[in-house]
This record gives structure tokens, C-alpha cells and sequence, in this order.
């Protein structure tokens, strides 16, 4: 499987490797998705984003990671919506399902990896009331 993520995300939109001519449109799409899966918690800590063909999918994320294909399915799908929507009611209706699903799973993931109790028990000093 191609691992640049602008190659392989064209590949998705059906736009062949060679031709440059939306690459502009497409890496920005991706970057809002990159921008979205921080705010979820997924990848790395700092803000990610590619400016052309080089960076790979296992710089965003640990390969071995098998959140990896969730993420990939998220940027494709929302690179999809932003670049190329669907011409009917009913296939943009199951697109936004299937980001919806992704975006569940990525986080329940990552909250069962990170999650922090939002109410910690209260800190008692010994000797005081």
C-alpha cells in the first residue's frame, strides 16, 4: 500500500499519482483533517500537516498503530466531502455516517489510552481536617 499520504489520498479520490493539478486543494483538505484529529487527541501532540508528497503515514502516527487505518479512513473520507462531495442526498448522508463512526472509535480509543478523571478524588493532607 502507498505510503505517502498525499499519493495515497489522491489515489482515494481517483486523481492519478502524476497529476499535480489539485494538490494544493487536496493537501489543505487533509491538513483540516490532521487539524481535526488533534482536537481529538490522535497523532502526534503537535499540530501536523504535509506541504507535498514526502511526509508518510507513519510519521503521523506509530505504523504498528492499528488506530493507523482509522486514521487513514478519517482523512480520506473528509478529504472526500471537502474536495469532491457526493452528488446525492443519500451517498453524503453515508459518508457523514461512516465519519461519524471513525470519529467515535478514534476517540473512544484514545480515551481509553489517555483518559484523565475529570473530578479526582479530593487530596487530604495528613493532620488537618
Amino acid at each position: 500500500m502507498e505510503q505517502s499520504i498525499l499519493i495515497s489520498t489522491k489515489k482515494v479520490l481517483q486523481i492519478g499519482s502524476d497529476d499535480d493539478s489539485f494538490d494544493l486543494d487536496i493537501m489543505t483538505h487533509i491538513n483540516s483533517a490532521f487539524s481535526i484529529l488533534n482536537d481529538l487527541g490522535v497523532g502526534p501532540e503537535d499540530a501536523y500537516m504535509i506541504e507535498d508528497e514526502e511526509p508518510e503515514w507513519g510519521e503521523f502516527t506509530v505504523p504498528t498503530d492499528h488506530t493507523l487505518n482509522l486514521v487513514k479512513t478519517f482523512v480520506f473520507l473528509n478529504t472526500r466531502m471537502l474536495f469532491d462531495p457526493p452528488g446525492t442526498t443519500f451517498h453524503m448522508n453515508a459518508v457523514q455516517e461512516q465519519l461519524k463512526e471513525v470519529t467515535w472509535r478514534l476517540s473512544v480509543k484514545r480515551e481509553g489510552e489517555e483518559w484523565v478523571d475529570p473530578d479526582p478524588p479530593a487530596l487530604t493532607i495528613e493532620g488537618t481536617d
